[in-house]
């Protein structure tokens, strides 16, 4: 009796586990914002247990002819200001917690300064973002969709 009790309890805590992580990979994938001026996308993918969003578009990231992405000059890194804006990974660190991504920081490269940044899923296909400074009250918020 006390061996299958013991599976069990052991079969249960794998499912849990497995449908957590399921559940936190929901963000994996391309999306882009459907309210703001600079028609951002990103691409979110997992490294470890955390989570980061890699910039595919904004749209001033592209200097006057409109094909030359901008260099990251603002950077407060010196070796880092000659690097293009496109694909830089600028989401970092996000971890899931109870249904939602927490603790990540958001660089700006328009202003060369990190924000925090939080990030739940309405469903599968939406996703609210807020990036702030200090506390979450004080900061952005934005609706992404999800790019099939």
């Amino acid at each position: 009796m006390k061996t299958i009790l013991f599976a069990a309890t052991m079969l249960f805590v794998s499912v849990a586990t497995v449908a957590q992580q399921l559940s936190a990979d929901k963000i994996i994938g391309v999306w882009e914002d459907v309210d703001s001026d600079l028609a951002l996308k990103f691409e979110f993918y997992k490294a470890g247990d955390k989570y980061f969003g890699k910039l595919l578009y904004a749209s001033d990231m592209f200097e006057a002819d409109g094909k030359t992405p901008k260099k990251d000059f603002k950077n407060p890194d010196k070796a880092l200001q000659n690097r293009s804006r496109y694909g830089i990974t600028n989401i970092t660190n996000l971890t899931f917690d109870k249904g939602e991504y927490l603790n990540g920081t958001l660089y700006n490269p328009d202003e060369g300064r990190n924000y925090s940044v939080k990030v739940k899923l309405r469903n599968l296909n939406e996703m609210d973002y807020r990036a702030y400074m200090g506390i979450a009250l004080l900061g952005r918020s934005m609706t992404f969709k999800r790019v099939q």
